[in-house]
């Protein structure tokens, strides 16, 4: 499965991107319920409001995508998120 974070917004506005693949790597069924879940109906489908400077995230999983923004991340997208951009190219 590929995860794509794009993250914008935050005081200085940069945006950045990463992207991973969960084959062949040990958390990868752990990675992939995450993003199911991030993927559940009921998720916006365009952009949504956040808070001024906060972040705005896109998830893309395998061409699907939602997007979300701070503060309204559940734990688990949290837990996603970071995950992809820390570990992501």
């Amino acid at each position: 499965m590929r995860i794509v974070i794009t993250r914008t917004g935050g005081f200085a506005g940069i945006e950045r991107r990463a992207e991973l693949d969960t084959d062949g790597r040990p958390d990868a069924t752990h990675l992939e319920a995450l993003a199911h879940r991030a993927l559940a109906p009921g998720r916006e489908p365009g952009p949504v409001r956040g808070v001024p400077d906060g972040f705005h995230y896109e998830i893309d999983v395998d061409g699907r995508s939602v997007h979300l923004a701070d503060p309204h991340l559940t734990h688990e997208q949290r837990e996603l998120i970071q995950t992809v951009l820390k570990e992501g190219a």
